[in-house]
């Protein structure tokens, strides 16, 4: 096993240089040797968490207690493991006391410098540099497989801890083989933005697959017998929230193992669909469950089939995806659904499914296979309505009858690692929401200079606009014209906002019906 030393002396030396490829090769050369669960438990640790991303045990303490250091180093990577587990594992009277024992013993063992590095991996602190794409890009170059290749295993296998293990037990061989596997969840595919029939067509090889665009919470079922377990787009397991769904799934589908693709909504008695914060409502329900059910009931939309029979079918086109999924449900509970070969045929379905009150439509190439976390023109959304999702960075105070309030949001896009300002707004919401958020914007404060709050990207929001302008204000060189805030976007996390490179693709889009001047 390897030593918790060798361990730290790699965090060192990536501390102390600034060169991603030499972090790279630091990484690769400590992964290269490990047994399996070593080599999992360094990756675990180097990408700042205590436990595997899949894993969703929680320490539950602050830090070590204060010991006298170990002279010798003598700890384990399995030994710090194991400790971590323990912890997290005590449970019920006296737990307390044995999580302090378990931990006094784990500082005993630990020299002064494991110890800064213990804390640092107990308070997601580690300041090496090191990002899950840097770790994946060391897994490759340790194991001599493609980038490609471990960065599909580790979306079917949730978490690159995992990835690490298995590259270590079968190498390139058993990463090639990776397959969607039961409830482990899988980051859903996403769609580009598209305005037109004729592109999308043209895109699609003159035919695609049409499908009502619901204003609802995309949801990913897993099901084997009488298991079933559910998941928000953003992998949170919302099974508890979700009794109605888990028994329709018990009762009425059939293939098992089974992994759908669809989407939850909520309708009014007379059929309309409820506000999405409506929904939002019941997702976030953990008290009086059932009776929430009753009183909110959802309609169920699939709209994909990744896994039947324990089969996978990422890498089948989407027109047998859609007849396995047929075959899943019985037909029932499917996404309403037309394939056209015309803009005309696709404008008459766009009528239907904004007359039914839904957002638009989603256009799928009938030739496409699945690519869990991708985005391009195999899938389409189309909108009336131009918007994009951005996450808030900062808040300023707000005035006149929005004071107490944190209400003129700073919005973001995606740049990269970061985040890109795009202008302000603090329309849009109700009072009630204009209280939630900043309630939660004052728990992710990173700052205050007594008119601006900063805050932690972590809150993402559907942002409507009128046009997009260029603008040497904001960090983006972007500005979104009459910003007006159309939902809180809680199922989404902030790695799945609107990026620059969308935006900068939105505004050069804008120019297909708008004059330019020159040079802009």
């Amino acid at each position: 096993m390897a030593s918790f030393a060798e361990f730290v002396a790699l965090c060192q030396a990536l501390a102390s240089t600034s060169s991603r490829l030499e972090k790279r090769r630091l990484v690769a050369d400590f992964l290269r040797d490990l047994a399996p669960d070593d080599a999992a438990t360094a990756v675990t640790y180097l990408t700042g968490r205590v436990f595997p991303a899949a894993d969703p045990r929680a320490l539950g303490v602050r830090g070590l207690p204060e010991v006298t250091p170990a002279l010798e180093p003598s700890l384990r990577l399995g030994d710090v493991a194991a400790a971590f587990a323990a912890v997290a594992d005590a449970a019920g009277p006296g737990s307390r006391r044995a999580r302090e024992a378990r931990l006094t013993e784990l500082g005993a063992r630990a020299t002064a410098i494991e110890h800064d590095v213990l804390w640092r991996i107990m308070t997601a602190s580690m300041r090496t540099g090191v990002s899950d794409g840097l770790v994946l890009e060391a897994i490759a170059l340790a194991t001599g497989a493609r980038p490609a290749v471990v960065r599909r295993a580790s979306l079917f296998l949730g978490d690159l801890a995992s990835v690490a293990a298995l590259a270590r037990s079968g190498g390139v061989a058993a990463l090639d083989a990776a397959a969607p596997r039961p409830f482990v969840p899988l980051s859903p595919m996403l769609a580009e933005i598209a305005s037109a029939f004729d592109a999308v067509l043209a895109a699609h090889g003159g035919r695609t697959a049409l499908e009502y665009k619901y204003d609802g919470a995309r949801i990913q079922l897993h099901r084997d017998g009488d298991r079933v377990a559910i998941w928000t787009r953003g992998l949170s397991d919302v099974s508890a929230s979700l009794p109605d769904v888990v028994e329709v799934a018990r009762r009425d589908l059939r293939g098992d193992p089974l992994i759908l693709d669809g989407e939850v909504l909520a309708f009014d008695a007379a059929g309309r669909p409820l506000p999405f914060q409506e929904l939002m409502r019941r997702f976030r329900r953990i008290r009086d469950v059932e009776a929430r059910a009753k009183e909110i009931p959802l309609a169920l939309f699939f709209f994909d089939c990744l896994l039947a029979n324990g089969r996978p079918l990422v890498d089948e086109p989407y027109e047998r995806r859609w007849a396995a999924l047929a075959e899943a449900t019985g037909g029932r509970y499917l996404a309403e659904r037309a394939v056209v070969d015309s803009a005309e045929a696709g404008e008459a379905f766009l009528a239907r499914a904004l007359a039914a009150g839904h957002e638009g439509l989603m256009a799928k190439d009938l030739r496409s296979g699945y690519e869990p976390g991708g985005r391009g023109k195999r899938w389409f959304k189309l909108k009336r309505a131009e918007s994009v999702d951005c996450v808030i960075i900062a808040a300023d105070r707000g005035s006149g009858r929005r004071v107490g309030w944190l209400s003129n949001y700073h919005l973001a896009v995606r740049d990269g690692e970061g985040f890109a300002d795009v202008g302000k707004t603090f329309k849009g919401l109700t009072d009630r929401e204009f209280t939630a958020i900043t309630a939660r914007l004052q728990s992710l404060a990173t700052g205050d200079d007594g008119y601006t709050v900063r805050a932690r990207p972590e809150i993402v929001v559907e942002v409507a606009f009128n046009e997009i302008q260029r603008s040497p204000t904001y960090p983006s060189g972007f500005a979104l014209r009459f910003a007006r805030i159309t939902r809180i976007r809680d199922d989404k996390m902030p790695a799945q906002a609107t990026t620059l490179d969308e935006l900068r693709a939105l505004y050069q889009r804008q120019f297909g019906t708008k004059g330019r001047t020159s040079g802009r």
